[in-house]
């Protein structure tokens, strides 16, 4: 008989992880506050676009291995190991990362457990959150009951996020205990025994890891992105600049893509939540530097609006301008702090007439930007613009014929936002291009 596993938080990471711990053959019992949430997932379907995922999904649910539960109790008694798999946003009141929904998944459930029971955090959290966890969940448990706390964070990118959990860079395991770190063996045995690295450590070392690696990949990209400006002022060009310098194995040629800067729902909260949790804990001066790093990244939006603004001879005012792309990054639905979501608004405000498509995204960011106009093709988008701009590599984007939309267009001006494409090759054919450091 497999083990049953729980999984609290039924977003992102919580349904990637249930969906792909039923895949490693455990049966998953996955528990959310969202009851049309839980409604939407129990019929085999995503309330959100992951390639790959929904096959997953729909897959276990219909053979039983894989349960949606609104009621945490059901999580209490089936299962032993848990894992809390829920949202840490950045707080409303400043850049710290607000850790209530964890602190809530673990009050809600440790008072029904009947069992020794492992909580797994996979939350991107402040350093220090396990242990004051583990505090709590020894208050909350039943008499008798032992309740352990171990951290082993996620690394998944949007858009690859169950190649990601089935075959990962490596797997992360901070425990306190001999026996919290067999358990999570057991867990990841597959894995293990396909090579996958481990790395076992104490929980604040865990902890530090995800908003670490996500420190440094920010800080490469906002590099990228002062090297592109200097381009555009020396002449040079960043792309070549990004590929010599990838060729140096202490550096690595990925995140080094300048362009319109980062976002989603991870790297700008978890820079601001980790100089935040820099500066309770006394070494904020250490950090400093990751504020230039989110200065850099959030410049690059208004770069791409005042690049807008030049390329419509100094004033967007009733311009038509085609927005392609509104998810922070291809192959994903999320808006959540977008980049071209912010330049296609700004633009709007300055009296542009913007239309935005994007092949999965637009429904989710008419609910944020309801006042922009969408489309439902490149040719909508596009027709009679006075300027076009790629602000999400799309695959489709990318592949774009300029040839053919030349004659679709009122002026043929594009502004690769992405450095996505042959600036050479829409030059030929008789584009004005421009991207950045290029």
């Amino acid at each position: 008989m497999a083990m049953t596993i729980g999984v609290i938080g039924t977003g992102y990471l919580g349904a990637t992880h249930a969906a792909c711990l039923a895949e490693l053959g455990f049966d998953v019992v996955a528990y959310d506050v969202d009851p049309d949430k839980i409604r939407t997932l129990a019929n085999g379907e995503l309330p959100f676009f992951e390639p790959g995922l929904d096959e997953l999904v729909r897959r276990h649910t219909a053979e039983g291995r894989l349960r949606f539960v609104s009621d945490v109790t059901e999580l209490a008694v089936d299962a032993e190991i848990h894992f809390i798999c829920v949202g840490t946003p950045q707080r409303s009141d400043g850049m710290a990362a607000d850790t209530s929904y964890v602190f809530g998944a673990v009050e809600a459930l440790t008072p029904h457990l009947r069992r020794h029971s492992l909580l797994v955090g996979k939350s991107t959290v402040p350093v220090g959150t396990a242990a004051a966890l583990a505090e709590t969940a020894a208050r909350l448990a039943p008499e008798g009951v032992e309740v352990e706390v171990a951290w082993n964070p996620e690394f998944l990118r949007e858009a690859h996020a169950v190649d990601d959990t089935l075959h990962p860079d490596r797997l992360v395991m901070g425990v306190s205990s001999p026996e919290a770190e067999k358990q999570l063996r057991q867990v990841y045995d597959t894995l293990i025994r396909e090579g996958v690295p481990v790395v076992v450590t104490d929980l604040a070392t865990s902890e530090l890891v995800k908003v670490a690696a996500n420190a440094f990949l920010a800080t490469k990209i906002s590099f990228a992105n002062v090297m592109a400006e200097l381009c555009d002022a020396a002449g040079g060009d960043v792309k070549t600049l990004a590929d010599a310098l990838g060729y140096d194995s202490r550096i690595g040629r990925r995140f080094l893509d300048a362009g319109l800067g980062f976002g989603g729902g991870c790297l700008p909260k978890d820079i601001r939540g980790l100089m935040a949790r820099a500066g309770e804990l006394g070494v904020v001066d250490a950090f400093s530097f990751l504020r230039l790093v989110d200065s850099v990244n959030m410049r690059q939006r208004s770069r791409t609006v005042e690049s807008a603004v030049e390329l419509c001879d100094g004033n967007v005012l009733a311009r038509r301008i085609a927005v392609l792309g509104a998810a922070f990054k291809p192959d994903t639905d999320d808006v959540r702090d977008s980049p071209a979501l912010n330049v296609a608004a700004q633009l709007q405000l300055r009296g542009a007439a913007v239309s935005v498509y994007d092949p999965q995204a637009n429904k989710k960011a008419a609910q944020v930007f309801p006042t922009l106009h969408y489309v439902d093709s490149v040719a909508a988008a596009v027709a009679g613009a006075d300027l076009v701009l790629l602000l999400t590599e799309w695959d489709e984007f990318v592949r774009l014929d300029p040839h053919a939309l030349t004659d679709l267009v009122a002026e043929p001006r594009i502004l690769d936002a992405r450095n996505a494409l042959d600036g050479e090759a829409w030059r030929l054919a008789g584009w004005t291009y421009r991207g950045f450091g290029r």
